[in-house]
């Protein structure tokens, strides 16, 4: 068989298989090619078989264009979702970072809009990885308002359900969060970091301290805000689908008795004038209708 019709022998599928498998992995392309995954499908000494040297360039450095080029792709990716990481740690860390990270939890969607998913799980296992506690809580901060962002639309709490609950009624109302609502419990504050990376400031330095924010979208914008513990006591409760009177309750367990019902109700005015419910859910309406919800 003459050299220029060699390649015709070898499968279209196969030569798809091999390509995908060099072009994915995580290392240079040299040592990608000799890979047992990728050796399977077609051996190194036959890599002349499926790609032609060029006049400038060897076949393994013409496979070396896509096998690169996947590799900043994902840190495109990444970097889109993640950008306070990335500006935390730089660009060469970053790279690595998005290396190691692709190695473990590689793409395995048609789209790349879910990549970074598990970023925050990739901190969980390497401990021993330079703040990877904080980064940890850095990635759920940008994991959730990734997510927010991509988030189904929900419509909002009308004023005119709020006016059909009446006074005796409110305790056993329960509250449907809208889609687009994350609430976060970090060990670390993170807005600092998410400021600099926004504005191109200085990096604060880490340091550890509770931190509790709810990210949410309203028109077509997402926002952070940032709670004490009482409001994510009483936010997280209503979040769960918790009676009113028991979620503002346990907020209020936080308070000193001096300011706990202005505190409460001054917080609950704030996220239903944010649109962070959706509705009264119909599931408990019709227990709440004796206390007079929905009359």
């Amino acid at each position: 068989m003459r050299r220029e019709n060699r390649a015709e022998a070898l499968p279209l599928d196969r030569i798809q298989r091999w390509l995908q498998a060099v072009i994915v992995r995580p290392e240079s392309v040299e040592e990608a090619l000799v890979a047992p995954e990728v050796a399977v499908e077609i051996p190194p000494g036959d890599l002349e078989r499926v790609v032609r040297p060029s006049w400038s360039l060897t076949a393994a450095e013409r496979v070396g264009v896509y096998h690169g080029m996947y590799l900043l792709r994902m840190v495109e990716a990444l970097e889109t979702d993640y950008p306070a990481i990335r500006y935390a740690l730089g660009e060469e860390a970053f790279l690595e970072l998005v290396r190691a990270y692709v190695a473990r939890y590689p793409s395995r969607s048609y789209t790349l809009n879910r990549l970074g998913d598990r970023l925050p799980q990739f901190f969980l296992d390497e401990p021993d990885r330079p703040d990877s506690a904080f980064l940890h809580d850095l990635a759920r901060a940008e994991l959730a308002i990734t997510e927010v962002f991509d988030e189904q639309e929900s419509p909002v709490l009308s004023a005119e359900a709020l006016r059909d609950v009446t006074e005796t009624g409110w305790p056993a109302v329960r509250l449907r969060p809208i889609r687009a609502f994350r609430l976060l419990a970090l060990r670390h504050p993170v807005r600092g970091h998410l400021e600099a990376a926004k504005h191109g400031r200085p990096v604060p330095r880490p340091r550890r301290r509770a931190s509790f924010v709810a990210v949410y979208r309203r028109d077509l914008s997402v926002f952070r805000l940032e709670l004490n513990r009482s409001e994510h006591a009483m936010l997280s409760a209503l979040a769960a689908g918790g009676p009113l009177g028991e979620a503002l309750a346990a907020g209020a367990r936080e308070l000193r008795q001096s300011r706990r019902e202005k505190a409460v109700f001054r917080a609950f005015r704030t996220w239903i004038a944010e649109g962070m419910f959706s509705a009264i859910d119909s599931a408990a309406a019709g227990a709440a209708a004796a206390a007079g919800v929905g009359r």
